[in-house]
């Protein structure tokens, strides 16, 4: 069951959530928001899942929203505005639903959150590494020993993974590629950037170093380094 809550500045748009979330059985709505500070506050002191988030509140938009929480939900956004769906999907949200949505509309975008759910919760669940997995190229499922990834990198719509001696690039979002890479051996350092933690061999402030390579830590990420540092 996913924990959800909803946040838009319009109440008769929380009803509307609210009533099609009824009708979803995997999908737990615990509360709605007017207030993003409020929201905030709530994603603080309890596990969330996912977040329905309104694109334009006063006083901070949904994209800011996002942006300030370390470690954030799922996202799905909701909006009456559709210029703002590229840099959504750029942050990684599951989905963009532009109102007014319908039921089956509101419905794909839950299960394809509930989907990536199910992935991220069998990944945790398995402590090994396992032996290879296959990334998509073009039209090609390519082998891949997740061994020899270095780090991945989010390149407009595409992550490319940066293997030892090669590149792939796959049409995926950051979210997407988190999701496919074994759990156990990687680390999300920025929000364009996942490493494998066996390839790390420098840490600093503001950058972790693969080898050679320089990657910059985003500010939201900061908890996830130091506590791979002290082995948490």
């Amino acid at each position: 069951m996913l924990k959800v809550i909803a946040i838009d500045d319009e109440p008769i748009a929380l009803e509307v959530i609210k009533n099609l979330a009824g009708h979803v059985v995997f999908i737990e709505l615990e509360a709605c928001f007017t207030n993003s500070f409020k929201a905030l506050e709530h994603l603080q002191q309890h596990k969330t899942d996912l977040v329905f988030l309104d694109i334009k509140m006063p006083n901070i938009s949904g994209i800011d929203f996002l942006k300030s929480i370390p470690n954030p939900p799922m996202v799905i956004f909701t909006t009456a505005y559709s210029e703002h769906a590229v840099q959504s999907f750029e942050l990684d949200a599951i989905d963009y639903l532009l109102k007014p949505f319908s039921l089956p509309r509101f419905l794909k975008a839950c299960n394809k959150a509930n989907e990536l759910y199910q992935l991220r919760k069998n990944n945790d669940n398995s402590s090994s590494v396992p032996p290879h997995i296959f990334i998509k190229s073009g039209y090609e499922q390519v082998h891949v020993d997740p061994d020899d990834i270095l780090y991945a990198e989010s390149v407009g719509n595409y992550v490319r993974f940066v293997l030892v001696g090669s590149n792939i690039v796959s049409r995926l979002t950051m979210t997407e590629a988190e999701t496919l890479l074994p759990a156990a051996a990687f680390i999300r350092i920025h929000r364009s950037y996942l490493v494998a933690k066996k390839q790390i061999t420098k840490i600093e402030k503001r950058s972790v170093w693969i080898k050679n390579k320089e990657l910059s830590v985003g500010e939201a990420y900061q908890k996830s380094i130091e506590k791979f540092i002290k082995n948490e």
